[in-house]
């Protein structure tokens, strides 16, 4: 009877491999614990490190390109607040500038995580919610 049991418990196990290996990913979510060196809970189960994780630009900081064009308009106060203490003066602002998008997580950011059909990596593709 043991062999009969290891042959069900084999034809079991293959049976949910085959049904894992047919989902093309899996979706999880997750909680920031640690920003140096990164590590995210994911759903109370495991805690992945920085060698397991691959960071979208969502949640990292980048330089980005902004093309600007805008007129400011400023005036100085008196120290009453009230009252102009210098007339307005105008700057013209336009042209591209680098920008430095500050995304990167931080500990009780919750996420979003892929994680590819039987892949070691994880993906963190965005925060869920409203923080920043």
């Amino acid at each position: 009877m043991a062999d009969a049991n290891g042959l069900v418990e084999a034809v079991k196990k293959a049976s949910r491999d085959e049904w894992e290996s047919s989902k093309p990913v899996n979706v999880y979510f997750g909680e920031v614990v640690s920003k140096a060196p990164l590590k995210i809970n994911v759903e109370q189960k495991m805690i992945l490190g920085e060698n397991q994780l691959i960071l979208t630009r969502n949640v990292t900081d980048y330089m980005t390109t902004v093309t600007i064009q805008w007129v400011t308009e400023e005036g100085v106060l008196s120290p009453d607040g009230e009252t102009a203490a210098a007339p307005p003066h105008v700057h013209d602002m336009t042209g591209t500038q680098n920008f430095l998008m500050h995304n990167a997580l931080e500990v009780g950011d919750e996420v979003i995580i892929l994680r590819q059909q039987e892949g070691q990596k994880f993906i963190v593709a965005d925060r869920i919610g409203g923080r920043r």
